[in-house]
């Protein structure tokens, strides 16, 4: 499983990777990987802004690492990840993320269950929106959550990206 840091000041650097998914951005700094960002993402002036203020960087150890076992994932070869994470995010946001980490490959979770285990059903929409916040998709696996009755729902990537992250699991 990847470890998590709150550290946060160092400089970081992007690279690109080619996926089944389409381009995904990684951005890293010299001690942890910090974000993905689904192809979408970067169509915002915004997001675009952001990314263009680093360094690219083509063979960033953590950004080479991660790419590495991102391509075994998506090829069956890897169902876990040893890539040093930072998570940044409210307190609550965290726990979350904590709990989507414990979510075995090929296994699902529903909200209501994920919101149980941070201490009530009630918390299901809070559940929502911080998995919607993940920055680190796939490797922090939010995919890996339903709505009720196994429903496809609320997926920063889309549902077809969904969809293929749970059949691709489904098929080891």
């Amino acid at each position: 499983m990847s470890e998590t840091s709150t550290k946060t000041s160092e400089p970081c650097v992007y690279q690109y990777l080619a996926s089944p998914l389409g381009k995904l951005t990684l951005v890293a700094s010299d001690s942890a990987l910090h974000s993905i960002l689904w192809p979408d993402v970067l169509q915002t002036s915004k997001a675009m802004k952001k990314i263009l203020a680093l360094e690219p960087s083509k063979n960033h150890p953590v950004c080479s690492r991660t790419a590495l076992q991102l391509n075994q994932y998506f090829r069956g070869e890897r169902i876990s990840f040893e890539i040093p994470l930072v998570l940044k995010g409210t307190a609550f946001q965290k726990e979350a993320w904590e709990v989507l980490m414990d979510i075995p490959y090929g296994c699902t979770l529903s909200y209501q269950e994920q919101a149980i285990r941070l201490g009530g059903k009630e918390k299901v929409r809070a559940v929502g929106r911080a998995n919607g916040a993940n920055p680190i998709p796939i490797i922090v696996p939010c995919h890996r959550v339903l709505g009720k009755f196994g429903a496809l729902t609320g997926f920063a990537g889309g549902l077809k990206t969904k969809a293929y992250l749970l059949e691709l699991e489904s098929t080891r």
